[in-house]
């Protein structure tokens, strides 16, 4: 394997001119790019990406984490991080943190150590303090779906409260009044607001249901099959489900189906993100959308422009969820 010795003797020129070519400084002359490059091409010479990195202070490279990169809504998320990187000459680092405090520390720690250029966090697991000592250490730091307030400028949220409250409020201006939820069980900030969001809406609107009428379960389609087979269970009064995510949503389905229970004749249900998922089932789901590619691109944005300059943002940004009407929703029957 030829090495950078090998190359500035093809080059006829000295291995220090090699590192600056290597490194685009502004000190390499016209020609002795040209020979350098020749001399690479011709023996095959790849320069080590991190060696470069130690000269350079920079990978060119944008640094992810996310819960799950197999789930579609991280997915999309990844994919608007690698548009925008893209545009900008960097790759994408990426890795999972599973909402775990321990495997979100080791990835971030892996994306500095890394030296990417900037990072765009989706973390859960980590205290405030700890998120606000990485931000110290790296000025291109940019969390997602989260607000600290001593970061308030680093930080790009939705409005997670006012997507529940909408999705409840939709329900009773229908005529439902028997409204369950099935909320996540992860101890995260979107499950409480989101339970904060329907409660509130329900209370607005002088509604009163007991505790029973909120199910908790892992926010996935299977959790959502478990927790509609116990609010059947329970032989709640219910004309109307509130869901965590689309995919809650469609595992609540599949029970009515099983149960020969006619969505939205019977039932209603309304999901929340506004995934792929939301637009295949059926009935279709009326949903919330989440707008996390626009919100994910802004962050990448964000992200890059503080890792190249001194100033900062100095608001947060707080998008707002929207209602889309489909088909898994209708007006109460008297």
């Amino acid at each position: 394997m030829a090495t950078i010795k090998d190359v500035a003797k093809e080059a006829g020129v000295s291995v220090a001119t090699v590192s600056r070519v290597l490194n685009n400084s502004p000190k390499a002359s016209k020609s002795s790019m040209e020979a350098v490059h020749a001399a690479m091409k011709l023996l095959g010479y790849r320069p080590n990406a991190t060696a470069r990195a130690l000269v350079s202070k920079s990978s060119n490279t944008l640094g992810v984490l996310v819960s799950d990169v197999s789930d579609p809504f991280f997915g999309a998320m990844v994919k608007s991080v690698d548009d925008v990187a893209h545009q900008d000459g960097k790759h994408i680092l990426v890795g999972n943190g599973y909402h775990d405090p321990d495997e979100e520390r080791r990835v971030i720690e892996l994306l500095i150590n890394s030296r990417c250029d900037a990072l765009v966090l989706h973390s859960k697991g980590l205290s405030d303090e700890e998120l606000i000592a990485y931000a110290k250490e790296v000025k291109g730091l940019v969390l997602i779906n989260r607000t600290i307030p001593e970061i308030a400028e680093r930080c790009i949220s939705l409005d997670n409260y006012r997507g529940a409250y909408l999705a409840t409020e939709y329900l009773i201006k229908q005529g439902h009044r028997k409204i369950a939820c099935i909320a996540s069980n992860h101890k995260i900030e979107d499950a409480d607001e989101r339970i904060r969001g329907y409660r509130d809406a329900l209370k607005d609107n002088n509604i009163e249901l007991p505790a029973s009428y909120i199910e908790y379960c892992e926010p996935n389609s299977d959790g959502g099959e478990q927790a509609m087979t116990t609010l059947l269970s329970k032989s709640l009064d219910m004309t109307a489900v509130v869901a965590y995510n689309d995919y809650i949503a469609a595992g609540a389905l599949s029970i009515t189906q099983e149960n020969s229970i006619s969505v939205p004749d019977q039932l209603s249900i309304i999901g929340f993100d506004d995934g792929l998922i939301a637009r295949y089932v059926y009935p279709r789901l009326t949903t919330i959308r989440y707008p996390i590619s626009m919100m994910a691109e802004k962050a990448a944005q964000l992200a890059l422009a503080l890792s190249q300059a001194d100033s900062e943002h100095e608001d947060s940004i707080r998008y707002t969820p929207t209602l889309v009407r489909r088909d898994s929703v209708a007006q109460l029957r008297d």
